[in-house]
């Protein structure tokens, strides 16, 4: 599958200065197909390396992390000769051998000339126990999300479409009205499958999408047995509520996340350490709502106050139980639940393009779903479900901070009226 981090790894591959490479991210968004197959493209030679199920290769790390020795070590155990320039070694799941993320900071000083890349599933997590030293200024770093709507497209041979959907969008015109009435449809199809590779594969080969739900309850399970392994069981527990929570907290009218919706009583000094742990894991997306629609808008943030959305769409669709008949109706349904649907999926597409995700509301009760920064200037976001987008809090909000223009996000063909950049749903890949 074509995936945009490629680019990424090609400009990494070609840097004269390049430092050895950390790829992070969940579990199951395809870390090691994608390292695998950038190395079987550009390289003569892969090493690949499991420090989860290696565990010679594991011990050995704990005894020595001279680069020279190590090169030797892996070229005996693989067979494999390691040539600067012409090999990719791989060391996945990294996390599980604090001694292997050490030996990158003596690989960038000491051998430079090697391609090192390393993967792992809960780096975020295991950096911030004790054993664990960040190689800091010492490695580059890539973050992997599961597949946008512009890569499912691509999985789907639709690369046609996802060209036209980006010369619309530059152009602001309306796509012919057969071509968007199939781009919602499959953008429908996207919000139950998700953008977990597995997932995405097997929707390819059976074109089915009943399948999609066996799988994605795989991964959960594979979410759960890492909260069993990595954090002690009282934290395990508190982490499991948390996830748990979510779709009942995005349901309520006012998505800011609630403790006393996880347990009765519950505050944040007892899980706001679980909820620490599902973001650096990359299990969720947390939006920090913002007093101010100034520069710079981080500037802003209310710490005390946020969202917490599924980092993968596919995976609230199946957590929440939505019926997949609801969302592929070609009637605008009164669910509320679709347009909280809606919303994870912005936040989804806006975080694999690099925006930090921020909301606002006043003092009263104007509340706006995104607020981002482009090209310098403050700019409000506002998604709806289908084709109803009246919105007395974006015209509130381009008022009173002066912004250029604003968008909605929604079933909507596009267009520009009022300031107002109309953006269908299946094009929010594009913003950026």
């Amino acid at each position: 599958m074509q995936r945009k981090i490629s680019e990424q790894l090609i400009a990494w591959k070609d840097n004269p200065k390049r430092m050895p490479l950390i790829v992070n991210g969940a579990r199951q968004v395809g870390k090691t197909y994608i390292l695998k197959e950038f190395g079987a493209q550009f390289f003569k030679q892969v090493v690949h390396i499991n420090l989860e199920t290696n565990l010679l290769v594991n011990s050995y790390f704990e005894t020595d992390i001279t680069p020279l020795r190590i090169v030797q070590f892996l070229e005996t155990v693989t067979n494999t000769r390691i040539i600067a320039g012409e090999t990719l070694v791989i060391l996945d799941e990294i996390q599980a051998c604090s001694r292997a993320l050490t030996s990158l900071k003596t690989f960038c000083e000491e051998a430079p000339q090697y391609h090192i890349v390393a993967a792992g599933s809960l780096l975020g997590v295991a950096v911030n126990r004790d054993q664990f030293s960040y190689p800091v200024g010492k490695v580059d770093e890539l973050f992997m999300f599961p597949m946008d709507f512009e890569e499912f497209l691509w999985a789907l041979d639709k690369e046609l479409l996802s060209i036209e959907i980006s010369s619309h969008y530059v152009l602001l015109e309306a796509m012919p009205e057969a071509i968007h009435i199939q781009a919602m449809e499959l953008y429908k199809q996207y919000l139950i499958v998700g953008g977990m590779p597995a997932v995405v594969a097997e929707f390819i080969e059976s074109k089915s999408l009943l399948t999609s739900t066996e799988i994605q309850g795989r991964i959960l399970n594979e979410y759960i047995a890492d909260m069993a392994k990595y954090a002690t069981p009282a934290t395990s527990v508190k982490i499991r509520a948390c996830y748990n929570s979510i779709p009942a907290q995005l349901a309520k009218e006012n998505r800011k996340f609630q403790y006393k919706i996880v347990q009765k009583g519950a505050t944040a000094t007892l899980f706001g350490e679980s909820i620490e742990w599902l973001n650096s894991a990359g299990i969720i997306l947390k939006c920090q709502k913002i007093n101010h629609g100034f520069m710079p808008i981080a500037a802003y943030t209310d710490l005390s106050d946020f969202k917490l959305y599924m980092s993968d769409i596919g995976m609230l669709t199946m957590k929440s139980g939505m019926a997949q008949q609801t969302i592929l109706s070609p009637m605008e349904e009164k669910n509320g639940f679709l347009g909280v649907m809606s919303e994870n999926y912005v936040a989804q597409a806006l975080v694999c393009n690099g925006f930090p995700l921020y909301y606002w509301k006043n003092e009263n009760t104007a509340e706006l779903d995104f607020v981002v920064q482009i090209e310098g200037q403050v700019i409000p976001l506002e998604v709806k479900k289908g084709l109803r987008t009246k919105s007395v809090s974006m015209a509130m909000f381009v008022k009173k901070y002066n912004c250029p223009y604003s968008i909605r996000i929604s079933g909507k063909n596009f267009g520009y009226e009022n300031q107002i950049k109309s953006i269908p749903l299946y094009a929010v890949f594009c913003i950026k």
